[in-house]
């Protein structure tokens, strides 16, 4: 368990990607696509992505604010439409579902948005029979992992791993009922989590430092394949 005022485990989210991908060897090579949600888990999957010889792609999954309180969320949303409701929540700020739909139809268009950015019109990767590599950048609620899990799952796929630098135990006991296999270098059991504690540089990632992460991957994956073993 990590403790506040310890030393962060992590210097920034690269440093996080290269931690995690010595967790996740046994995938080295083999037929998997890493899936980064952005904007904070594309340079943790970017490295990820590179040690394991996989290809990397983008599924963007949302949370769904609540209002008057964006920082929280009742659910979230990706860019197949793929909707994911903490009901607990919703018994507690009592929406309707008027309001629920309006909220819902907020981040339908966010995520229209960020995906002409990051795929315009490129194909999604083919995930059948493969191993789906989810990564983010850290789990708190776990809602926004669960509906790219159940989006993902509907392409195939032969594995659904998912793979983050630290967890919440209770995103963690969340996510593993779903998953194929979870694993992140650290869970934290504490009853106050923050996922900004765990890194020495934490910023919110703009689409175009995102963007930007993305394309250096397929920058240097492009330059793996022509130059071998440079």
């Amino acid at each position: 368990m990590h403790l506040p005022g310890t030393r962060p485990l992590f210097d920034n989210r690269y440093d996080a990607g290269k931690k995690l991908s010595e967790t996740l060897g046994e995938f080295k090579n083999k037929p998997a696509v890493v899936l980064a949600i952005p904007n904070g888990g594309i340079p943790v999957a970017h490295h990820v992505a590179l040690e394991l010889g996989a290809a990397m792609d983008i599924i963007i999954s949302r949370k769904i604010p609540i209002p008057l309180a964006p920082e929280g969320g009742f659910g979230a949303v990706t860019d197949d439409g793929t909707v994911i409701l903490n009901h607990d929540v919703l018994k507690r700020i009592n929406l309707n579902e008027a309001q629920i739909n309006y909220q819902v139809s907020q981040v339908r268009n966010d995520i229209q948005q960020r995906s002409l950015i990051y795929r315009s019109s490129r194909p999604v990767s083919v995930l059948a029979g493969k191993i789906a590599v989810l990564v983010d950048d850290g789990l708190a609620s776990g809602y926004t992992m669960l509906a790219a899990i159940e989006s993902v799952r509907r392409k195939k796929p032969g594995m659904v791993v998912v793979a983050v630098p630290v967890a919440s135990a209770m995103a963690v006991k969340t996510v593993e009922k779903v998953a194929d296999r979870i694993v992140s270098v650290v869970t934290d059991y504490s009853p106050r989590f923050y996922v900004s504690d765990y890194y020495r540089y934490w910023n919110v990632l703009s689409d175009r430092e995102g963007l930007a992460c993305y394309q250096e991957w397929h920058r240097r994956r492009y330059q793996s394949t022509i130059n071998p073993g440079s």
